[in-house]
């Protein structure tokens, strides 16, 4: 009887301890017939999210030295869906809905499903772009950091009272 090293005898036991140890044996390619080609699948599974952040405050130290009077915003109907490219950042101002600012100036406000506070959206909101890369009320949610989500119900174009 030879010994072997003690290092090799116990790989060679460890080996052997391995479930399925004596049934193994090398993969080997499948044998393909003759003219026969050979297809490969591939799936791949990707996540997107758009995140819209929210709108920064000017802090005093950079404001007017005399304070401007709140704008008084004025509801106009709107289109049923927004780009999503449009979105620019997202401002909370009621307990029903969130106000949405687009690049360009403009802002609207998604008016919230039944049940769902608008304070969860502080920090900013998700959404799932879809295949058409619009945002639309009836159809879509909007996502808070804290994993909540609420429909949109409608979208209304917000315009400066006279």
């Amino acid at each position: 009887m030879s010994i072997l090293p003690l290092p090799a005898a116990t790989m060679l036991l460890l080996m052997l301890t391995l479930p399925g140890a004596a049934q193994r044996r090398p993969a080997s390619a499948p044998s393909v017939p003759q003219g026969v080609t050979t297809i490969r699948t591939e799936i791949r599974v990707q996540r997107m999210v758009v995140r819209v952040p929210r709108a920064p405050f000017a802090s005093a130290a950079y404001s007017s030295p005399r304070p401007l009077p709140p704008i008084q915003w004025v509801e106009k109907h709107a289109d049923r869906c927004v780009p999503i490219q449009d979105l620019a950042a997202v401002t909370v101002t009621r307990t029903d809905s969130v106000d949405l600012l687009l690049n360009g100036g403009k802002r609207l406000r998604a008016r919230l499903a039944d049940d769902c506070p608008a304070l969860d959206f502080y920090a900013g909101l998700y959404l799932k772009p879809t295949g058409d890369g619009k945002m639309c009320a009836s159809r879509d949610v909007i996502r808070s950091r804290s994993g909540g989500q609420c429909r949109i119900a409608t979208f209304r174009t917000l315009v400066p009272a006279r």
